[in-house]
């Protein structure tokens, strides 16, 4: 450093100035010297790259929030209360509210809201919540980033392999059709709603996600307290196929995502061994150490869930990772029994 400030000492004059560069800052000092020569020195070291994230509360947002801080992310949450932190940035998308001066500059932008899908029956009210809390939000984030001076150069977008429908034994990749049916429809509102961001020329990658496997909620966290009362069993027939993805894998797609310049539009968020409900409750019954023998009929599934039990809980999509796989990513849990045992330790 001493040898540094001799060098400027000497030098013709110098100037200083920040300049960042996808969440990064550098101070860079520009000396010219006498002899003519220019030095370009970084005087100060690389600071946190911050991302945004929307969801942050959820099983899935706690982990992604988690595994980012660990890779030396710094994070803003958007909040729909009064904040508590600095951290947080309130906004209201309802009525299409969210200051933008504080997502300048951000390294990326990642967007995992929506209600739940499969534990309430879906009357017309929830059906609206649904896709409010999809397609408004999204919009309204994405409109706040295309009008930035400095927008993040890559929007990462939850979405789900819901999009497909209901499919039979059909193997489903990104390039698949979109099914028919409510929740299909939802899916592709969803993800036209991120065209804004697009058209700004931010990089937008939509997540399809299957069913998460983790430790602190989901699909594990509402069979688990059945299956230990050995009440667990099969949903309809069980031939209908389940694409999963541990909640490992499910932050690594979203980091992977992140980092990979390349990659842009729908991906396929899924294990690459999706299996047929039978199987999975055998398994899950198997990883308990417990018996699975009361399966539920479909037309029980009817009545207590409505036109949520055909489009979720009876629903078949046989989606693989195509895309993800071509990109060179490598699962951590490829298949269900991995993913159960780890779902599972607390």
């Amino acid at each position: 450093m001493q040898m540094l400030w001799e060098l400027l000492l000497k030098s013709k004059h110098f100037l200083t100035g920040p300049n960042r560069i996808g969440g990064w800052q550098h101070l860079y000092v520009h000396c010219i010297t006498h002899h003519g020569e220019v030095w370009i020195l970084n005087l100060e070291k690389n600071i946190k790259k911050t991302v945004l994230l929307s969801g942050a509360s959820g099983m899935l947002g706690k982990a992604i929030a988690k595994a980012l801080e660990q890779q030396k992310y710094s994070t803003l949450q958007l909040v729909r209360r009064v904040p508590q932190y600095g951290s947080e940035i309130p906004w209201n998308p309802a009525k299409g509210e969210l200051d933008p001066a504080p997502l300048e500059s951000l390294a990326a932008a990642i967007h995992l809201s929506g209600a739940n899908v499969a534990t309430t029956r879906w009357t017309e009210s929830y059906k609206q919540e649904m896709l409010d809390s999809r397609v408004t939000t999204t919009r309204v984030l994405s409109e706040a980033l295309a009008r930035l001076k400095n927008p993040p150069p890559v929007l990462i977008v939850a979405s789900a392999v819901g999009f497909y429908g209901n499919r039979g034994d059909e193997v489903l990749d990104e390039e698949s059709s979109p099914g028919t049916g409510f929740f299909p429809h939802v899916c592709q509102q969803w993800e036209e709603a991120s065209l804004p961001a697009e058209q700004a020329g931010i990089r937008v990658v939509h997540l399809r996600f299957g069913p998460v496997l983790g430790p602190d909620g989901g699909i594990v966290a509402h069979l688990t307290p059945m299956f230990r009362l050995c009440l667990g069993g099969r949903l309809g027939n069980g031939r209908q196929w389940l694409s999963w993805i541990s909640e490992t894998d499910a932050v690594r797609t979203a980091l992977f995502a992140l980092d990979s310049e390349s990659l842009t539009g729908p991906l396929n968020c899924v294990a690459p061994e999706p299996v047929t409900n039978a199987t999975f409750t055998r398994e899950f019954a198997h990883a308990l150490n417990r018996l699975a023998f009361l399966p539920a009929p479909a037309f029980a599934l009817r009545l207590a869930f409505g036109t949520m039990a055909d489009d979720a809980l009876l629903a078949s999509t046989r989606a693989v990772p195509k895309r993800l796989l071509q990109a060179g990513f490598q699962f951590t849990h490829p298949t269900l029994k991995t993913a159960l045992t780890a779902a599972l330790i607390k």
